[in-house]
């Protein structure tokens, strides 16, 4: 491991006393979730009794395809809700409620836009920068605080272009960092998809969050530019944005992450150290499947090639179907 940061050496040190058990409490957290679960039709998406995030941390969320990773985010974050009261398996409906908190605000039954405005920022595992806009347009769309969208103060000037000037300067700032400017007049539907990665995390930026959340920032992304966007996910949680993130990629996730949330069947089943968590017999059985009593030596679930190459496989044909329902959705909206 290369020497640590003192944000990094930090993050590990407040963790070093968690408890590695599902639902630990972390001595400072950011994000705390009760008693949130998802169903669809007679399926249970989401079944999360308890969750905490460390401020100022990288923090995984991996599991197995549909172990409800997205689902999880989207419910956090306003774009689905959770389903009203939590049921015993055949029971009535429990006493217990979904809420989660974020930096101590209460954010159940919240709008997206007000998640957003709180600081809990999220990406998507399929870009969503607007293509027929530039790159340096699409950044500007996500810098908060802009009295020119007022239609009142739009009509004087030096109200809103000092402003103006500032959110400029700073999306100009972002694209250099991220490698973008020379592309800033480009239409950003020409960005490769690694690109559009960077888009979308540079202008996540934009808005200043307190919490960024990436569902797979690695997926698409062509191995010149995954040094880059691990490079660009460090340098957030040293300048003290705690990060969530969802990836498919084990060395990744091992290599960067303070800590390890596992997910499967929508449940938490193991939280800790990446090293630690991947030799658990949960989380073997979550992502091995059949394959859990075959002997599989030391750091087996990084080490097992095989069963790695078969993951990586589901999730590209999860992506390319996700992708395909989203290209026939738009299609039918710009039909006649």
């Amino acid at each position: 491991m290369s020497e640590l940061t003192a944000a990094a050496a930090d993050a590990h040190a407040q963790l070093g006393g968690v408890p590695q058990v599902p639902g630990a409490s972390k001595p400072d957290p950011i994000l705390v979730v009760d008693n949130i679960v998802r169903r669809f039709g007679g399926m249970t998406a989401v079944d999360v009794d308890h969750l905490e995030v460390q401020r100022g941390t990288i923090t995984a969320l991996i599991g197995p395809n549909g172990a409800g990773k997205t689902t999880f985010f989207n419910l956090i974050t306003g774009f689905d809700k959770p389903t009203s009261a939590k049921r015993l398996v055949g029971g009535p409906p429990s006493a217990k409620t979904a809420r989660w908190a974020f930096d101590g605000r209460t954010l159940g039954n919240t709008s997206a836009s007000k998640v957003a405005r709180s600081g809990m920022v999220r990406t998507f595992q399929l870009t969503k920068a607007l293509s027929r806009m530039t790159v340096i347009d699409n950044m500007l769309l996500g810098a908060r605080d802009q009295p020119g969208e007022n239609m009142a103060a739009a009509l004087i000037r030096p109200l809103w272009s000092k402003r103006e000037k500032e959110i400029e300067a700073k999306a100009d700032e972002l694209l250099h960092r991220f490698k973008l400017h020379d592309k800033k007049e480009d239409l950003a539907g020409s960005l490769s998809g690694g690109q559009k990665k960077l888009l979308e995390m540079a202008r996540a930026l934009m808005s200043d969050p307190k919490m960024i959340m990436l569902d797979e920032p690695m997926a698409g992304v062509n191995p010149a530019l995954t040094q880059s966007l691990l490079g660009h996910i460090r340098a957030l949680r040293d300048e003290g944005t705690t990060v969530l993130f969802v990836e498919h990629d084990m060395h990744m996730v091992r290599h960067i992450s303070d800590w390890v949330i596992v997910m499967a069947q929508g449940v938490i089943v193991a939280e800790g150290p990446a090293a630690d968590v991947m030799s658990q017999q949960a989380v073997i059985d979550a992502y091995l499947g059949a394959h859990h009593d075959t002997d599989l030596g030391d750091d087996a679930l990084l080490d097992d090639e095989a069963a790695m190459a078969e993951l990586e496989s589901e999730a590209e044909a999860e992506d390319a179907a996700e992708e395909a329902r989203v290209d026939e959705a738009l299609g039918k909206e710009h039909r006649p």
